[in-house]
C-alpha cells in the first residue's frame, strides 16, 4: 500500500513539473520553440495523465485482489486447525524431516562404504591375477632356465647387472667355472668363449 502511495506522489510530482513547464513556456518569449516545447510539454503532460489513470486503475484492482486474498486468509484461518495443533504438526514434520535427512546421510555413507569396498575388491582381485602371472611366469622361466642349464651346462647369474656373467656347471649342477663378460662385448665373440669353455 505504502508502494503503491508512494508511486502516486510520483506520478503528481511529474504531473506537477508538466504543468510548470508548460506555464513557463508561455511566458518565454521565442514562440516557435515555445509551441514546439509546449506541444511537446503538453503531450508528456496527456501520458503523465494517462499514466495516471492507469496506474489508479491498476492500484484500485491491486486494492480490489488484496481485499479478496484477505477475505480468503481469514476464510482459511476460521476453516484450519488452532496454532497449538498447528505448531504440534509443524514440529513433528520437522523431527520427520530430520530423521529423514538422518537416514539419507547414513544411506549416503553407507553407499560411500560399499563403493569404496568395491574398490578394494576390484583391486585385491587385480592384485591376486597380478601375482597368479607372475607366479605362472616366475615358474615357466625357471623351467625355461632349467632346461637351457641342462642343455648347456651354461647358468647365468641375473644378480650382476653390469656384467654379463655365470657359471660353467656339471651335470649334477655343481658349479665349476665362473665366467664373466663386459655388456660391450660381440654376442658371438661370448658364444665362442662359452663354446670352448663347455
Amino acid at each position: 500500500m505504502a508502494a503503491d502511495t508512494g508511486e502516486r506522489r510520483r506520478v503528481d510530482d511529474l504531473i506537477s513539473f508538466a504543468q510548470d513547464l508548460v506555464g513557463m513556456l508561455r511566458a518565454s518569449n521565442d514562440s516557435d520553440a515555445n509551441a514546439q516545447t509546449g506541444a511537446g510539454a503538453r503531450m508528456l503532460l496527456s501520458a503523465c495523465r494517462s499514466d495516471s489513470d492507469d496506474l489508479e486503475l491498476q492500484m484500485r484492482e491491486h486494492q480490489e485482489k488484496i481485499r479478496s486474498c484477505k477475505e480468503k486468509i481469514d476464510k482459511a484461518k476460521a476453516e484450519t486447525v488452532t496454532d497449538d495443533e498447528l505448531n504440534a504438526l509443524q514440529n513433528k514434520m520437522e523431527e520427520k524431516l530430520q530423521e529423514e535427512k538422518q537416514l539419507r546421510q547414513e544411506l549416503r555413507e553407507l553407499h560411500d562404504e560399499l563403493d569404496n569396498l568395491d574398490r578394494q575388491r576390484t583391486s585385491i582381485e587385480e592384485r591376486k591375477d597380478a601375482v597368479k602371472k607372475k607366479k605362472k611366469d616366475m615358474q615357466k622361466a625357471e623351467r625355461t632356465l632349467s632346461l637351457c642349464v641342462s642343455v648347456t651346462n651354461i647358468m647365468p647369474d641375473f644378480e650382476d647387472q653390469e656384467k654379463i656373467s655365470g657359471y660353467i656347471v656339471d651335470k649334477s649342477r655343481k658349479k665349476i667355472e665362473k665366467f664373466e663378460f663386459d655388456k660391450t662385448t660381440p654376442p658371438i665373440e661370448i658364444c665362442d668363449k662359452l663354446w670352448k669353455k663347455i
